[in-house]
């Protein structure tokens, strides 16, 4: 079924049936890969000179909050890394990739992982998941010429921050998701809501779209706290929703949600008398599978990302067999096939010369779905199109997706959300 989301905006919504997609995370082995030209050269990057061999790394959750998010992103990288080296490897050669921990933003792990891989040195980093993380790090990254592609970022703050050219991202900004997410609340009748939102970048960020949509389709947002989210105890913070009565309750948040949880039961506003929505950040399959049964019954949860086909999930699956969803998996996998792509299409490994090639393969030539088909069609001279697993991705001048999909899932009384979205939306970033 088609239909216009509400409150105006451009958003096809089509059932769906297949699983969902959350954040990142994990571990892995060194690999090889291979890269190409990126979209918009660094005028004032470093001119990096490459090696000729493509050099991968990644930046992802190991430990920290978003760690358990994290093993769909590494088997995502390393799913791509199998391919493109049975392909033939880049330039002629395999990819090597090293692994790292970004932990969160309560450490200093990012920013030692950081100079672990520019020691090693990467020609790309893939991560983190984290927004605040990546924006601690990006100046580190792209001050040496190295192309910072995450899978999983969605701050709007990347769409206009300082980058040299080199920052890309295969995750939608919030603006797509807040909206989303807001038209959701009011369409299930929601006119009083209130918004408990992580007091950072993505927290505050996500929350504006979503206030800013509830408001436009004609409900009211009648509490909004901004948490710190490494306070021990939310029990005043709830209390202000409460003593409001909101109708629908939005959290957005990492793993420190689950409190947030326990206390707002406490405080007598469960699930089954009071709408909660999450979204991609807790929308989690393990952080309140201990809590009793029917705790989040109904919950519904916003996650970027398009259905993973059935035949990647089996292939991602042989990689790490332990998966127990496959959260930003296709954006890490399509992240790696990119940078590949790129670097084929420059013929160049390194960093500056990939992020100017990294907008030219992902729209405009002849579509291909594959590293090994769109290299095939490079080396006969053709313009390529990369149409990923997680969406057609086309980056625009920000290195951001142009167009993109929300999924809408559902917890059932296990508190688990369904692995079939209840629906997709897509719709364009701009505007």
């Amino acid at each position: 079924m088609i239909r216009i989301a509400p409150v105006g905006r451009a958003l096809a919504v089509v059932a769906a049936t297949s699983l969902a997609l959350t954040a990142c995370g994990g571990g892995g082995g060194d690999t090889a890969t291979q890269t190409s030209q990126s979209a918009a050269p660094a005028s004032s990057a470093p001119a990096a000179q490459g090696d000729g061999t493509l050099t991968l790394g990644t930046l992802l959750p190991q430990t920290g909050s978003l760690a358990f998010l994290g093993p769909p992103e590494f088997a995502g990288v390393d799913l791509a890394l199998k391919e493109i080296n049975e392909a033939g490897g880049v330039l002629g050669k395999p990819v090597t990739k090293y692994d790292t921990d970004s932990g969160d933003t309560t450490t200093n792990i990012a920013s030692q992982s950081v100079d672990k891989l520019l020691a090693q040195k990467a020609d790309a980093i893939i991560g983190a998941a984290s927004s605040s993380v990546s924006e601690s790090v990006i100046d580190k990254i792209t001050g040496a010429g190295v192309v910072h592609f995450s899978p999983a970022n969605t701050s709007d703050k990347f769409t206009t921050i300082s980058d040299k050219g080199l920052y890309f991202r295969t995750s939608p900004p919030d603006k797509l998701q807040g909206r989303v997410l807001g038209d959701l609340v009011v369409a299930d009748g929601n006119d009083t809501v209130g918004i408990m939102a992580m007091q950072d970048s993505y927290g505050t960020g996500l929350a504006d779209q979503v206030q800013k949509t509830v408001t436009d389709g004609g409900a009211e947002v009648v509490e909004r706290v901004d948490y710190d989210p490494k306070a021990a105890d939310f029990s005043a913070d709830v209390a202000k929703l409460k003593a409001k009565n909101p109708k629908g309750i939005v959290l957005i948040g990492f793993e420190e949600t689950a409190k947030v949880v326990q206390e707002l039961v406490k405080q007598g506003l469960p699930a089954d008398k009071h709408k909660w929505y999450m979204v991609d950040g807790n929308t989690s399959n393990t952080n309140y599978i201990k809590m009793p049964k029917g705790t989040l019954e109904g919950v519904k949860g916003t996650i970027p990302g398009a259905a993973a086909p059935e035949e990647f999930q089996k292939k991602l699956l042989s990689v790490n067999k332990d998966l127990e969803d496959f959260s930003y998996a296709p954006e890490s996998y399509d992240a790696a096939n990119l940078i590949a792509l790129a670097a084929e299409a420059a013929k160049s490994d390194a960093g500056v010369d990939i992020a100017a090639k990294l907008m030219e393969v992902s729209k405009g030539g002849e579509k291909c779905t594959s590293f090994k088909a769109c290299v095939d069609l490079l080396k006969a001279g053709k313009d390529i199109d990369y149409e990923g697993v997680s969406g057609p991705v086309e980056f625009n001048e920000a290195g951001d997706p142009a167009v993109a999909t929300i999924g809408i899932y559902q917890y059932g009384d296990d508190n688990k959300y369904a692995t079939k979205a209840l629906e997709y939306r897509t719709g364009n970033i701009a505007g």
